[in-house]
């Protein structure tokens, strides 16, 4: 999606700073007691001086391992938290303000946290959000159908929430998020804990409601399809710090040392002897994969036709989670 030349940016973050105090006490019985009259106190820099800038209409992927400052930012660009320094723009508006304006344009949906009153049918939440942001008749009318089209939950409006499935729920929470036609949404983790479908389904709902609505999304995810599916690019962020910024592509082949073989042999091959020309990642009948130097891949495949009975060979990137996963060196944090 693009804009204008001379349009500002949706949202613009400028040497972005969040400073937490905390106590730091050591453990055991004595520690214990003595923090109560004696509380030394350390300082905990969570988000270091961010800087990025974000276009009408656009979809950004912000990426990062747990504890990283993904959530804290998001926070701090909603206006449910103050930053230490620094100067964020969203819509023209200071989020730490709360206009009631800004408030009305924007949504945040937390995958994790349940906002939606559990006793509630879905039908009675979303008239309790028309009230909240004072929203007409006939733009409430108009906004639940197309939402409730979009999201497939017509059945299920006038059930409690705590009958329905957990995808049922997270699509009642992303459609409540959405009667007041919000122009930015700040999306931490939609689709965690959801099966593929479902998964499928809230990221198809995101890309159609930017398109109907041109709305500016900033994503987090541990779930790199959704960012692969949905973002036009992405911010990167470790240790409180943007550490990449640009399309998914480009990070792969800037962080990436390696390629991935995808090879189809016409015979068995010894698996000790595929292991000397790269790291093997999968070999299964007469097919494999191997991961080569990107400095040595034109060399290994050389060999490879010519030594070991292939008889088809794809060259590719390394898929994009593994780089992510060298890059924070926590793979367990992306899946």
């Amino acid at each position: 999606m693009s804009q204008p030349a001379d349009e500002p940016p949706c949202i613009t973050v400028e040497g972005l700073r969040k400073v937490y105090r905390v106590h730091k006490r050591a453990a055991g019985f004595r520690n214990s007691i003595r923090s109560l009259f004696y509380r030394p106190m350390t300082e905990v820099e969570a988000v270091k001086g961010v800087d990025f800038s974000i276009q009408s209409g656009e979809i950004v992927g912000f990426l990062g391992p747990n504890g990283a400052g993904k959530t804290t930012t998001l926070k701090m660009l909603t206006g449910l938290m103050y930053p230490s320094s620094g100067k964020i723009q969203v819509l023209g508006y200071t989020p730490q303000k709360r206009d009631h304006d800004f408030l009305r344009r924007i949504t945040l949906v937390m995958g994790q946290k349940q906002q939606l009153i559990w006793d509630l049918s879905a039908a009675d939440a979303f008239a309790l959000n028309k009230v909240i942001y004072d929203i007409p008749d006939a733009e409430y009318k108009s906004n639940l159908g197309v939402v409730t089209d979009m999201l497939g939950i017509g059945d299920v409006l006038n059930k409690p929430q705590r009958t329905l499935s957990l995808g049922e729920r997270m699509k009642c929470e992303l459609a409540a998020a959405m009667l007041h036609s919000p122009k930015v949404l700040f999306l931490d983790e939609p689709t965690i804990g959801m099966d593929i479908n479902v998964q499928q389904n809230v990221r198809q709902f995101i890309a159609d409601y930017r398109t109907e609505f041109n709305a500016t999304v900033l994503l987090t995810s541990h779930y790199m399809a959704d960012v692969t599916a949905l973002a036009d690019r992405i911010l990167v962020i470790d240790g409180g710090e943007i550490v990449f910024e640009g399309r998914s592509d480009a990070l792969v082949s800037r962080f990436s040392a390696a390629k991935r073989l995808k090879l189809q042999f016409g015979s068995a091959v010894d698996p000790v002897r595929l292991e000397s020309y790269g790291e093997v990642k999968a070999l299964k009948g007469l097919t494999a994969e191997l991961d080569v130097e990107r400095d040595a891949i034109s060399v290994i495949s050389s060999k490879l036709l010519n030594e070991l009975p292939v008889v088809d060979i794809a060259i590719e990137e390394m898929p994009f989670e593994d780089v992510l996963a060298q890059l924070f060196d926590r793979s367990g944090d992306i899946r």
